[in-house]
């Protein structure tokens, strides 16, 4: 291709001096293309370049959005009612999200920043462990799954949260007995849990927030599915 183009411009050039005979006119104007090249580098390097970047960015963020949408589907939803069913705190949670449909964007913002070390767990019931076991040990390939994604590299907080979840669903099954375990060992499996769980509600709050402003039927869906509000139906009403 470089060759061809070269090839052309020698050849237009050479047709030019041909017909007009006048090398004085061919030199200025190349002069003067010349001296533009350092104008059309600049542009091309400051505005067009950041351009085609931020459409590539926007695409890449869509598509992580779409993993980020599925995971939700299939586990962060759940697991999120799983986990949020034994925290001491509960109540204070439906108060801040039992309404999503017509919070702002900055409610978002706020409650994202509120709840971000949030981490009170307290699990009763050893019953509890082996309920958490069941559904993340049938969800064990599909997070590996996810983990092979390489849209996950733009995303550092997801990421995270999806190693958390796929260590505590490690730590409940090589644990064959659920039902007896030591205090201490309890204590550790919470901790895991305390691990999981802030950083599940922090992707769920931006989640929410990016469905709101890009996909609002989506968003309707959401807030019909919210796992903070006990009386909520996917069917409309």
């Amino acid at each position: 291709m470089t060759v061809i183009l070269l090839a052309a411009t020698f050849i237009l050039y050479y047709a030019h001096y041909y017909f007009f005979r006048d090398m004085h006119h061919i030199l200025i104007y190349l002069l003067g293309d010349i001296a533009f090249v350092p104008v059309q580098v600049l542009l091309v390097t400051l505005f067009l370049d950041r351009i085609l970047t931020r459409q590539e960015q926007v695409a890449r963020l869509n598509k992580l959005n779409m993993v980020i949408g599925t995971f939700f589907s299939e586990v962060g939803n759940e697991l999120l009612k799983k986990l949020s069913d034994v925290n001491t705190d509960y109540e204070k949670l439906v108060i801040d999200f039992k309404i999503l449909k017509e919070r702002e964007d900055k409610y978002f913002f706020i409650m994202a920043k509120r709840w971000k070390q949030y981490d009170a767990i307290d699990i009763i019931e050893s019953e509890d462990f082996v309920c958490l076991k069941s559904f993340l040990k049938e969800k064990r390939t599909f997070l590996l799954m996810l983990l092979e994604n390489p849209n996950l590299l733009e995303h550092e907080s997801f990421t995270n949260l999806l190693w958390a979840v796929f260590h505590l669903t490690d730590e409940f099954i090589f644990r064959k007995d659920l039902v007896n375990l030591p205090e201490k060992d309890k204590e550790h499996l919470i901790i895991d849990m305390k691990r999981v769980y802030p950083l599940i509600l922090a992707e769920w709050i931006n989640y929410m927030k990016h469905l709101k402003k890009a996909y609002p039927y989506l968003y309707s869906m959401a807030v019909r599915t919210n796992p903070f509000d006990r009386d909520a139906s996917i069917v409309v009403k």
